[in-house]
C-alpha cells in the first residue's frame, strides 16, 4: 500500500542576473510503500538533495506532485506547512541538529513542546523510546558530553518520537565513525523492520546496502532501481557497488 506517490516531478533553477537556467529534477516518478526502506543515490549534482528538500515540504517544485497519504503537499499553504512537518515528518541529518544549550532529553522532546503535548506524556513517550534505542543513560547529559554515535541516536529519537509517517535521512552517518555507523545502520533497520517507513539520501554503499531498495539518480532523472529482496548486506554492497562503476563508465544499459 503506497505511502508516498511522486510524479513527474521537475524543478528547474533560474539565474537571477542570467538567461539561463538549471534543471535539478526532471520527471521524477517513483512510489513508497507503508514500512518501506528505500536509499536514494546518486553522484553529487544528481539531484538527490533537491529531491529530499522536496519530499521534506522545504522547497517547491516547478512542475509535478508529491502525494504523502493522499494529500499533495505542494498544495499546502506557506501558513500550514510548518505544522504539516511536524505532524507527519522525522528527520536525521549528517550533522545531528542538537542544541547545545539543551540537555539530550530537552532536545528529544523539542519537536513535542512545539506539539503543545503535556510534560507526562512526553515523558511517557521517551521513557520507551530511550530503552529502545538504547540512550537511557545519556538523556540527562549535554551533546558536547556524548559521542557522535550517541548524538546521532539522541537524533534518532527526536525524529521517532512524533511517530511519524516518514522519516528522512540525510547522509546520516556522513560524521560518523566506522563504529557509530554500523550502531546506527542497525538501528535504522530495526525501526523499519517495526514498520516505520524510512528514505535515506547518501553516498554511502555501506549505508545503502542496508535498505531494502535502492534509487539511483543520475541527472536528475530516475535511472535504476535495485531490490535488496533476499539478498544478504554483503550482497547487496556487492550489487550496489556494480551498479555504480557501471554507471559512472557509461556501460549500463
Amino acid at each position: 500500500m503506497k505511502l508516498l506517490e511522486v510524479k513527474n516531478l521537475k524543478k528547474i533553477y533560474t539565474q537571477r542576473f542570467a538567461q539561463a537556467s538549471v534543471t535539478a529534477l526532471s520527471n521524477v516518478t517513483f512510489d513508497v510503500d507503508y514500512g518501506e526502506y528505500l536509499a536514494i543515490m546518486g553522484e553529487s549534482g544528481s539531484g538527490k538533495t533537491t529531491l529530499l528538500n522536496i519530499l521534506a515540504a522545504l522547497d517547491k517544485p516547478t512542475g509535478g506532485i508529491v502525494v504523502l497519504e493522499g494529500r499533495n503537499i505542494i498544495d499546502i499553504s506557506e501558513k500550514d506547512i510548518s505544522a504539516f512537518r511536524r505532524d507527519n515528518l522525522g528527520f536525521v541529518f549528517q550533522d545531528f541538529n542538537l542544541l547545545d544549550t539543551f540537555s539530550v532529553r530537552d532536545n528529544i522532546f523539542l519537536p513535542l513542546v512545539l506539539m503543545d503535548m503535556k510534560y507526562p506524556e512526553m515523558e511517557k513517550r521517551l521513557n520507551s523510546i530511550a530503552e529502545y534505542l538504547g540512550i537511557e543513560d545519556i538523556v540527562d547529559k549535554y551533546p558536547y558530553e556524548i559521542s557522535g554515535g550517541q548524538k546521532q541516536r539522541a537524533a534518532v529519537a527526536r525524529a521517532v518520537i512524533t511517530k511519524p509517517k516518514l522519516i528522512l535521512a540525510d547522509e546520516p552517518t556522513g560524521a560518523l565513525d566506522s563504529r557509530s555507523t554500523d550502531s546506527l545502520l542497525e538501528l535504522f533497520e530495526k525501526i523499519n523492520n517495526d514498520g516505520q517507513t524510512v528514505i535515506m539520501v547518501t553516498h554511502s554503499i555501506k549505508a545503502a546496502s542496508h535498505a531494502k531498495r535502492v534509487l539511483f539518480l543520475r541527472d536528475g532523472e530516475v535511472f535504476h532501481h535495485l531490490y535488496r529482496a533476499d539478498f544478504s548486506v554483503d550482497k547487496m554492497y556487492q550489487k550496489i557497488s556494480d551498479t555504480l562503476s557501471m554507471i559512472m563508465a557509461g556501460d549500463f544499459k
